[in-house]
């Protein structure tokens, strides 16, 4: 496989863990969250992964009508790259969780490629007082959550999404994950090129050391040889020096209100775009390209924006 010359940036834009009460930047209607992801693509995005949310209290969605309310729009007014998650909810089965995606068939879907614990807990303890009633006891009782994703998850999600020609981004959150995700290679359930998004900071996954990203490229080296391009998502504060150094290291990079609230330390982000807009910035004072979402599309092999179904 030719080496990458082009860094693509995602950005996340609403995700599932955040809520209202953490910053009045989040999107959860389906109108915010369609302005933040044309903005974010025009300000450098080329991959925009998507989560739905309840417009009445900004709670995670997975009902297909909530992502049917925002998608054409965001098709209608950017040629990036749409990524659906099939993580989108903590607490639902696989068969809810993969519903949008085989409905609306994007070029791209994230997949996680482990059970782990998946905690954010200690956010409860930032706030007096709450937007929504479901707000306090969902992020309090995230302690308890197993973000389930066993071998029989990921065989389903994979062969489900198959007919529809789906690339994933495969989260791994520990280095286990890349030894799942290279048996589930070797068993046939995906294809060369794959594309590992490294995920740092999460509490219950690896920690967002610049040594454990190392580790993570080198263990993925081992594993698929030249068959893979990667991603780095660090969580909270080390999103931004993750993604620069991933960066520097060739690899592309994802920022978005789903992985970080804040713009620089203490200093909340005013939206999606504004993130982006500062590691694009980055990324080319130090010397290299952003890809266009066409370039994203050559880079990982997709099937291309026509042939999705919203």
């Amino acid at each position: 496989m030719a080496r990458q010359k082009k860094t693509i940036i995602t950005c996340a834009i609403t995700g599932a863990i955040h809520t209202p009460t953490m910053s009045d930047a989040l999107p959860y209607t389906a109108e915010d969250i369609a302005a933040q992801a044309v903005a974010a693509s025009e300000a450098g995005a080329s991959i925009l992964h998507l989560h739905a949310r309840d417009p009445k209290d900004g709670s995670v969605s997975l009902n297909p009508d909530h992502f049917a309310a925002f998608l054409p729009n965001i098709k209608s007014q950017t040629d990036a790259v749409i990524n659906i998650s099939t993580g989108g909810s903590l607490k639902t089965t696989i068969e809810e969780r993969i519903a949008p995606a085989e409905k609306f068939s994007p070029e791209m879907c994230s997949l996680n490629m482990g059970s782990m614990n998946f905690s954010f807990h200690p956010l409860a303890k930032r706030y007096e007082s709450w937007k929504h009633d479901w707000e306090k006891e969902y992020v309090e009782n995230s302690d308890t959550y197993i973000f389930r994703n066993t071998f029989n998850d990921i065989e389903k999600v994979s062969k489900t999404l198959a007919p529809h020609n789906i690339k994933f981004e495969h989260e791994c959150y520990d280095v286990g994950h890349l030894y799942n995700l290279k048996y589930c290679v070797d068993t046939g359930l995906f294809k060369a090129p794959i594309f590992i998004q490294f995920i740092f900071g999460i509490l219950g996954g690896i920690g967002p050391e610049v040594e454990n990203l190392i580790f993570m490229k080198q263990t993925a080296d081992r594993l698929f040889g030249d068959n893979y391009r990667w991603s780095v998502l660090g969580a909270g504060g080390s999103q931004m020096s993750l993604a620069t150094t991933a960066s520097q290291m060739k690899g592309n990079v994802r920022v978005g209100l789903e992985d970080s609230l804040f713009i620089s330390r203490g200093e909340l982000a005013e939206s999606n775009a504004q993130q982006v807009a500062k590691i694009r910035r980055i990324i080319e004072d130090l010397g290299c390209e952003v890809a266009t979402p066409d370039e994203a599309r050559e880079i990982l092999d997709l099937k291309g924006g026509d042939n999705t179904n919203f």
